[in-house]
């Protein structure tokens, strides 16, 4: 979950010694070896936008199959595995050469540590949210994250919002209207004159419609102060990601051992015996697909232009909306369909406003990466600049 936040397309337009009243212009890295040795990777686009995608997907409906569950709320936990399988992979990669990312410091980790935090609270928020909504609706509301985001460097970092960026906005809010209408439209309808359920199922709406939003707030608070931060520490992607993760695992830990219920019975309810191989299976998927979306993200950046990176950003909200749909079960409806449409075009819009604002300031396309993610620049030079 650290690293999807972790997959939606929220920007990050500086690179470690960028300007900040200056576009960042991703550059395509030379294939000549920096150090280190990588494997080499085809460089056709398909693979890695699809691999991009494929572990969007594969992160999403981990997480929400364990958080699915009806009586699942050890989300501290949850979230202190999925940290602690990624600090473990990303160490078996740089082990390997895969990947290189900077040691342990003890200077940085207290510079970086309340950037912890608050992604700490954007992971919880979003666990919970996920929890009680549908992947569809989650997916749609998450978009307005980007409304915050764009708001917020324009109040802090001298942004603009361009005339169809904020046409993108309108469609935005309007599809999580609409998204909201069809669940309690839904609800209201599959429990019929059911009072006391029919009030469950909206009380459990209203439950995640307010975690969506404060998990918005979290996450554009999250962005914003990590793009002040990350000029005193100069991180590159996956020092980003491993710190992030190495920090947040004993304060998960101390809030999953304080705050979560680990009785006997509970740990039962939450691990039943016919589900419980499954759902530690799936937490080590959820943990690793946090991997696999940087390293695709990368790799999609390396051989792809970055306004198609962009646009692949934009369209990869469709499919993780749908496999809701595919896998489980949210409600098929006309309205549903109609606000997960909304939320495709508000995105592929929003992408378009971001190409034609770049190239009225003649400068190349600023690349989306996942939300740990620096700049597309440090994440290619993690890498050796290989491509």
């Amino acid at each position: 979950m650290a690293e999807k936040e972790k997959q939606d397309s929220f920007r990050i337009d500086m690179g470690p010694d960028h300007d900040e009243d200056k576009p960042f212009i991703p550059t395509r890295p030379s294939r000549a070896s920096h150090g280190g040795s990588a494997p080499t990777v085809p460089s056709s686009p398909l693979v890695p936008i699809l691999s991009y995608c494929g572990a969007s997907i594969l992160m999403t409906v981990t997480n929400k199959y364990v958080l699915g569950g009806a009586d699942f709320n050890l989300n501290f936990f949850l979230l202190c595995i999925q940290n602690v399988v990624c600090v473990v992979a990303i160490q078996l990669c740089k082990s390997t050469k895969i990947i290189t990312y900077r040691d342990f410091n003890v200077d940085e980790a207290r510079k970086w540590f309340p950037i912890s935090l608050l992604l700490i609270t954007m992971i919880y928020t979003s666990s919970k949210a996920l929890q009680f909504l549908s992947i569809p609706v989650y997916t749609i509301f998450k978009n307005l994250t980007i409304i915050l985001i764009a708001y917020g460097e324009v109040l802090w970092f001298g942004g603009s919002v361009s005339p169809m960026a904020l046409f993108s906005f309108g469609l935005m809010v309007v599809s999580s209207v609409v998204a909201a209408w069809a669940d309690i439209s839904a609800a209201v309808s599959s429990y019929g004159h059911s009072s006391s359920e029919q009030a469950q199922a909206l009380s459990t709406l209203n439950a995640g419609y307010i975690w969506v939003l404060v998990n918005c707030l979290s996450s554009a608070s999250y962005v914003l102060a990590m793009r002040k931060r990350i000029k005193l520490t100069n991180f590159k992607d996956f020092d980003t990601m491993f710190y992030n993760n190495l920090l947040s695992i004993p304060v998960l830990l101390l809030c999953s051992l304080f705050l979560e219920d680990w009785s006997s019975a509970n740990i039962s309810s939450n691990f039943p015996e016919d589900r419980r191989t499954n759902l530690m299976i799936a937490m080590l998927f959820s943990g690793l697909s946090s991997v696999f979306i940087s390293y695709t993200s990368a790799w999609c950046v390396r051989v792809t232009s970055s306004t198609t990176y962009s646009m692949v950003g934009a369209l990869n909200k469709l499919p993780i909306a749908l496999s809701g749909l595919v896998f489980f079960d949210a409600p098929v409806t006309l309205a549903g369909i109609t606000a997960i449409s909304i939320g495709f075009l508000s995105g592929i819009v929003y992408a378009l406003a971001k190409v034609k604002q770049t190239k009225a300031k003649g400068g190349a396309l600023p690349v989306s990466n996942p939300i740990t993610s620096s700049s597309s620049q440090s994440m290619r030079d993690s890498f050796g600049g290989k491509a």
